[in-house]
Formats: structure tokens, sequence, C-alpha cells
């Protein structure tokens, strides 16, 4: 080539690189302007996904629509079996750990395999482009869509790690209807977490957000089938599975219906929400496998005990105050039994449930013993006449034995010489609220059921027991911690003594006795049957009624709720244990008793009572500090007076339960004091007792 040939040559060739140059800088400034044009990454969808609601474990109790009715439930890749993500990466995207957001070759194949055939034959999105068409859905498909795709994929990869972008698609990747999600589609077609799948169940997933509608195995089953083979073959030429594999994964049936999402401890879950509605995760002190199977109880028993009739049970740890089982109704989606309405939370008669405390508080004061003998026989209490149940009545009768047969006449006569405001205070200071009558004053038929409680309400009373008198505060949250209980509903002596005699109560048929500390219940008028039960770890209650409060003929506790109560406790799979004796505990026969506590004296003849003066504790007064200074070297109680005024000699004294001078002929006793919290009591030849609370500080 001459000289003037090679210059004219390399001047085009300028001129060729100058127009290179300025069509690309042109492109570069267009795309610029097209970059800035699009505006920040919008993430509203991502941030957008389901309330869930977890149990103590983390496992899925219920989850909510969004605003927008669709199920897009949290997942992360962990949270998926590692085949279906090895599927997904083989058959979408290749090169998906190595691309920065765009993979060239994947483009440039399917260009030519649309210049070669006029029509797509496969695409070249990477799963980060389809992240990005979910995030900014458009119905278009055109070159404009697909390159607004590529633009965001880019920013997606540089903002975003591998990770995030993964798990960005599997919480929106459409699955047919409302799914969006591998968690919602795996829950909704095959009942279970993403966390374990077959190489059908993972195929079948990787291929329906390609054409979810299209392929949607509720209604188009074949065309699922045919994808879900196609991705099968697809994972075997690239390696992933091997022939065998393929093989059995297509002789596997591809599901036909969608199932329900879970529902489990729907009432607790609305409560949750409700509190913190702007929380998208509520992890509640539920257990999953004890609301399961409390939940297919209450729905069983109800069914057999007649239509309209529901159920309600509640689990409390006793140790905790955690809430581990919480059955509002017999059927959150039962309309002919109002499944929605919470039966746990509405006040009903609680019927006899409420005669243990009675009892506690008659032994806490020193008016009474296990074994001390007391009347069931034809009472009258100026208008009102209480009867027992069967209408019987049974003589003379140990403490013991008319609290574990339920007796209505001792029950009132204990609570006649308590007076009905002393349970009443001791209930409400535990945290408790008793809803009363407001025309008239609280009286003695609140020994059988003359006002309103709740079942939690009743739950925490029967945990209280088996806490030594401590009335739980509930826990429903995982990480909330332990309250401090409120004052003390009675002291452990007496706790315990009830606890005992409840234990020994007669059984259901068909159930083992001497297992669990049980009390059942049975409103006015047949309308609410209750068995509440306890050991030392758990505490359970059950309710059995109409939830419209309508009357139900032959509707008795023992009968209905009872059977109910033990067949929850065998269904825990946990080992009973009895609530161990605390110190102080008085066992002895009714001849061996202390001749004030041998039987509940009521009658004081006239002339007794008119020559004593009323009996109060002159030493120490009610709410009093007292401060002992023991000898250092010595550590021993410190020893502290006790004074009497009025009443009939001899006396017996009891501090938190536990008699500490009995038959006393003098008006003073000593009391070897520790430092706490005491509850003393007085009880003369009479029958008349009185109580004060004081606190013991020791200064050395």
């Amino acid at each position: 080539m001459t000289f003037p040939a090679r210059i004219a040559t390399a001047r085009v060739r300028r001129r060729w690189f100058a127009w290179l140059a300025a069509v690309l800088a042109a492109a570069a400034g267009a795309l610029a302007l097209y970059i800035a044009a699009l505006g920040p990454l919008d993430l509203t969808v991502a941030d957008t996904r389901s309330t869930v609601v977890l149990d103590r474990g983390g496992q899925l109790l219920r989850p909510y629509l969004t605003a927008g009715g669709r199920w897009r439930l949290p997942v992360t890749p962990d949270e998926v079996d590692p085949r279906f993500l090895d599927l997904l990466v083989a058959v979408e995207d290749r090169r998906f750990d190595s691309h920065a957001g765009i993979d060239p070759i994947a483009l440039g194949r399917a260009a030519l395999q649309l210049a070669q055939h006029g029509r797509v034959v496969s695409g070249g999105s990477t799963l980060t482009m389809q992240v990005a068409r979910l995030l900014e859905p458009r119905s278009e498909r055109s070159f404009g869509a697909k390159l607004r795709q590529m633009v965001r994929a880019v920013q997606l990869e540089r903002r975003f790690s591998k990770a995030q972008i993964l798990t960005l698609y599997l919480r929106l990747a459409p699955y047919g209807g409302n799914l969006e999600g591998v968690r919602a589609a795996s829950l909704s077609y095959f009942g279970r977490e993403p966390k374990r799948l077959s190489f059908a169940e993972s195929a079948l997933l990787v291929a329906l957000p390609q054409a979810p509608e299209a392929r949607r195995p509720d209604r188009a089953v074949a065309a699922a089938k045919k994808a879900r083979d196609r991705v099968l073959q697809r994972a075997v030429e690239r390696g992933v599975i091997t022939d065998a594999d393929a093989d059995i994964a297509r002789r596997e049936p591809v599901p036909t219906a969608r199932r329900p999402v879970p529902m489990l401890a729907p009432h607790a879950a609305d409560a949750a929400v409700a509190a913190r509605p702007t929380e998208p995760v509520h992890r509640l002190a539920i257990d999953a496998s004890w609301q399961a199977s409390l939940e297919r109880l209450a729905s069983d028993r109800a069914a057999r005990l007649g239509p309209n009739l529901s159920a309600a049970i509640v689990a409390i740890d006793n140790a905790s105050g955690e809430v581990r089982a919480y059955v509002g109704s017999a059927g959150y989606l039962a309309a002919e039994r109002a499944g929605a309405v919470d039966a746990g939370l509405a006040l009903r008669s609680p019927g006899s449930t409420l005669k243990p405390f009675i009892f506690a508080l008659a032994f806490e004061a020193g008016l009474a013993h296990p074994e001390t003998v007391v009347d069931d026989r034809p009472t009258r209490y100026g208008l009102y006449a209480p009867e027992n149940f069967d209408l019987t009545y049974q003589g003379m009768v140990t403490a013991r034995r008319a609290l574990q047969l339920s007796l209505n006449v001792p029950a009132v006569d204990i609570l006649a010489e308590l007076g009905p405001a002393r349970l009443l205070s001791r209930v409400k200071a535990a945290g408790v609220e008793l809803a009363l009558r407001r025309e008239s004053p609280p009286g003695l038929a609140i020994a059988l059921g003359g006002l309103g409680t709740r079942l939690i309400d009743l739950a925490r009373l029967y945990a209280g027991l088996a806490r030594g008198g401590d009335v739980p505060e509930l826990v429903w949250r995982v990480g909330e911690g332990v309250p401090p209980p409120r004052a003390r509903l009675v002291e452990p002596v007496a706790a315990w003594y009830v606890a005992d005699i409840l234990r020994g109560a007669p059984p259901p048929a068909n159930a083992a006795g001497g297992r669990i500390a049980f009390k059942t219940g049975t409103s006015y008028g047949f309308r609410d049957a209750w068995a509440i039960g306890f050991d030392r770890n758990v505490t359970i209650a059950v309710w059995v009624g109409r939830p419209d409060g309508a009357a139900v003929p032959g509707l008795v506790g023992r009968l209905a709720a009872a059977p109910i109560l033990f067949d929850a406790f065998s269904r825990l799979g946990i080992a009973i244990e009895p609530v161990p004796a605390p110190p102080g505990v008085l066992v002895a026969t009714t001849a061996r008793l202390p001749p004030p506590l041998r039987q509940l004296r009521k009658d004081v003849p006239a002339t007794v009572a008119g020559a004593a003066r009323p009996l109060h504790i002159a030493f120490p007064l009610d709410g009093a500090r007292l401060v002992t200074h023991p000898d250092p070297a010595e550590d021993e109680p410190a020893e502290l007076a006790l004074k009497v005024a009025g009443g009939t000699p001899p006396y017996s004294w009891f501090v938190n339960g536990v008699p500490v001078a009995m038959a006393m002929v003098r008006r003073e006793a000593i009391w070897l004091a520790s430092p706490g919290m005491a509850r003393i009591s007085v009880v003369d030849a009479g029958g008349l007792s009185d109580s004060v609370s004081v606190r013991v500080d020791a200064t050395p």
C-alpha cells in the first residue's frame, strides 16, 4: 500500500473511532438520563408481608393476609430445602453467584434463539432481573421493560448481597392466586414448611413462578405436571439430580387442591396482633404441639356433647405463668358453635369452683383443718337456705370430705364465718376481678357461683394454689420475663392442704384418681360446666357450655368438663408430679387435732357469747412492721410476743396457717419469728377468730 493510501486509511479509521465514541457517549448519556428518569428503586413491595404469629419455638401458629389480600410469608434461604435452591439456580440462573445482575451469555443465547426460531425459546432473565420485575410489576413484555429490569438488576446487585437477593425472590415469587413466596406455596400445596421438600415438590415450586396462573396445580394439574417434569429433565441434564431420582419424582402425584393455611391459637393470635398491630412477627409462649392437641380435643368433645355447644381450654405453666395453650372455642370457624367468640374471656358463673379458696382461707385463719369436722345439714341464713347439688345431706363430715364431695352447705357455713368480703378482697388483691351484681351486696351465694368470672382467671387462681398461694401474672409472649406475683392469695400451708384434698377427689369414669388435684363446677341452670386441675408444673382449666349462655339440661361439670380435663393432661404427655408439702404442715387425725380445730363451731352458747368480749389481736397490730434484734452469734429466730384481747380461752395461735401455740389459757404466747411477711391468726374456745398481717425485719 502506498504512503498516501495508508494516510487515507488511518484517517478513515480515526473518523470511524470518533463516530463510534460519539455514539457510545450518546448512548451512555441516554442511558444515564434513562436511569435518572427511573428514579430510586422502590422497595415498598419487598417491605410488605404477612403478619405472622409464632409459637415459643418459632413454629407458625397463624399468618394474616396482607392489606392487598395476599399470602406473603417471611422466609430466608436457610429455611428452605437445599434441593429446591439447587434446582432453582440450576434451571433459572446457573451463573447467579458470579454475574452482576445481567448474564450476557444467557442474553446472547436468548437473542440467537429468537433470531433462529422467530419466537422466544428461552429467557435471558437472571434471578436478580426477576426480582426487579417483581418489585416493579408491569404487564407489558417489550424491549423497554427488559431494559428497565436490567437496570434495576444492576442496582439491586450493588445494593444487596446474593443471599439478600435470593431472599427477595423466595418471598415475592408468584405461585398462583394470592400465593406469593415459596413458604406460602409450600404450606398451601403440600401442607408443610419448605424446610423439607422432595425433588418432585421442589421441581413444581421452581416451575410455577414462570406461569403461575397457567400452571396452578389446583386448576391445571396437567400443565403443572408437564412443567414440573420439564424442570426435572433440565435438572438431570445439568447434573443436579440423577435419572433415578427424576424417575421417582415423576411418579409422585401433583397436588390438586390448596390446603388451608395454619390457624392454631386463633383467639390468642388475634389478641396479640390487636395489641401490637405494627409488629410483623409475634412470638407467643404457646406450645404448638400442646395447642394442636387441645384444639382437637375441644372440637371432638364438643361435637359429642351436642349441637351448639362449645368448649374452651387454658394450660398454664405454673412456674413461669406462661400460657402454653389457649383454646378459646371448639372451632374458630364453626359458625354453628359461634366459634369466633372467645369463651376463655367470657364472664360466666363459676359454680362450685371457688370453694377451694373458701376452705384455704379457713385453713389459713385457723378456723379449720382438713380433718376438722363440719356439719352438712339443712341450714338457713335469713331468707337464704343453701342445698347440696343432689339434695341430700351427709351429716358430720371432715372438711376434706366436704370439699372432695363439693358439699354446698359446709362451704356456705365456712364462708359465713370468714365473711364474703374476705374472699373477695383476697381474690382482688391477687389481681383477679370478680363481677358482682350491682343491685345487691356480696352475700353467701358467691360460695356457689353467685357472681361472674372468666376461665383464664380461674386458671390463674388454681395455678396460685400449685405455687403455694402466689397467683402468677400471665405471660403471653416469649421474652417478656416473669412478672412478680401480686399479693399472696393464701399462705403455703393452706394452699397445700387444698391441693392435697383435691388430689383425692373422686375422678370421673374411666380416669385414674390420685394423680392431679382438680375441682369441678356447674353453674345455676346448667349453663356452664367447669373443671380445673393442676399438678406441680401445669394448670389446665376447662369450660363447656353454649356461647350464648343458654341452659343445657344435664350439663354438669363432672360429666362434661372433667373427662376433658383428664384427657387434656394425658394428651400433653408430661409426667404428673404432686405439689410438694411446705414446712409446717400438720398431719393428724380429727381426734389428735387441737380442741379448737376438731369441729367447726358456729353456734356459740348465748351465755358464753354474752360474757365474752369481742375477740381481737391486741399485739401486733394489723399492718405493723416488727424489727427484731437477733444475736449475731446465734442463728436462730427471734422471740416475739403475741397478745389477744376478748374472746374465751383457751386460745390457739397460727402463723401463715401453721400452729405455733395451741390451747393456751393465757392471753399471751411466744412466736419464734423469721424475717418476711406473716399472717397471724388466733381462734378461741368458741370458734371466734381474728387475723392480722405484719412484716418482720431483722436488724443485726
